[in-house]
């Protein structure tokens, strides 16, 4: 069998002929795409003049996709619902991760705070630095809370476990909380929750607050008990019974029933005694049926029945009468 063999001619008379049929399809494409676009201009234009017309097709795409993703579909099943995060206790879970173990609390003159391990009642060989000396101690636990009473009326929390080992002098506790450098420590004390207070300033006023609401959160602590220069905050002591027994710097004391002060969560307070000279030295509360207990400088304790006290008992804001024979010349009751 002969090869067919095409002339040159014939060559590119076939080659045109596909050429022009190649032109005449993407020119039906073209068309076609134009016409497709035109159409979409034309009902877009219809969508953007009609809010009918918008709110319909809103309503058309959010049916769709209630049937594209419905928890009846298998893509549905598998969607995540949103909802608030829970909330977790940060504190306690920060608790525990602090190992419970017992320690001991020093507290100096200068404001150093450390932690002894164990429950040390045998201060003597503990040592400070030079010019400095004790001011208190307690027992506590590495996930206990220490609330610290300053001169300014605020309250500040620390966290035991925090504090700094028993080997050195401890630190400053100015390093755990923005005291101002005017104020100065009155009290520490472990943080027990449910009891009350009574806070007083040295001008004698004061008023009786929640326990737990001067736990703070914060480095600058919870202003609870107002005080403005050149008053300051003087006492805290914890509500033990239904009297109260108030003595100014000049050895007059006052005794009258807690239910005349007031409870706040802060304020400045009512005026538990009235001075003509100095201020509040110290404040106690006492059961009536126990009596008033104090104790001198050499440990040795003292106490006065309701009735042998009868010549002190009167109201708030009293001047008060000169203390019974025997009271520390401090003016504290302990």
């Amino acid at each position: 069998m002969k090869a067919f063999k095409l002339s040159d001619v014939q060559a590119d008379a076939i080659l045109n002929m596909r050429l022009r049929n190649l032109r005449k399809l993407e020119e039906m494409e073209i068309r076609s795409e134009d016409k497709a676009l035109r159409a979409e201009k034309k009902t877009l234009e219809e969508l953007v003049g009609s809010e009918k017309q918008q709110w319909a097709t809103i309503t058309g795409e959010i049916k769709a996709l209630r049937e594209a993703f419905g928890k009846k579909t298998p893509l549905g099943k598998r969607r995540t619902d949103f909802a608030d995060a829970p909330e977790h206790d940060e504190a306690a879970i920060e608790e525990a991760m602090v190992v419970r173990e017992p320690i001991t609390v020093v507290v100096s003159e200068k404001g150093w705070v450390r932690a002894l391990r164990g429950h040390v009642e045998d201060l003597a060989n503990i040592v400070f630095k030079q010019d400095d000396r004790l001011k208190l101690s307690f027992f506590a636990e590495t996930t206990s809370k220490c609330l610290i009473f300053a001169t300014n009326g605020r309250f500040y929390t620390l966290e035991a476990g925090k504090l700094p080992g028993g080997r050195g002098h401890g630190e400053p506790v100015r390093l755990f909380i923005d005291l101002e450098q005017e104020a100065d420590l009155i009290t520490v004390f472990p943080f027990q929750g449910g009891r009350k207070f009574l806070v007083a300033s040295h001008e004698g006023r004061g008023f009786v607050v929640a326990e737990d609401e001067c736990l703070g959160t914060t480095r600058k602590g919870k202003q609870i008990l107002n005080v403005k220069a050149p008053d300051e905050a003087r006492s805290v002591t914890t509500i033990e019974g239904e009297q109260v027994a108030s003595i100014g710097d000049n050895r007059k004391m006052v005794i009258f029933a807690l239910e005349q002060l007031p409870e706040m969560a802060r304020g400045s307070g009512v005026r538990l005694q009235r001075y003509k000279d100095g201020g509040l030295s110290d404040v106690k509360t006492f059961k009536g049926s126990d009596g008033l207990v104090w104790s001198d400088s050499a440990g040795r304790a003292f106490s006065m029945t309701l009735k042998e006290l009868t010549d002190w008992r009167g109201n708030r804001a009293d001047a008060g009468r000169l203390a019974p024979k025997g009271f520390p010349r401090s003016n504290k009751f302990k």
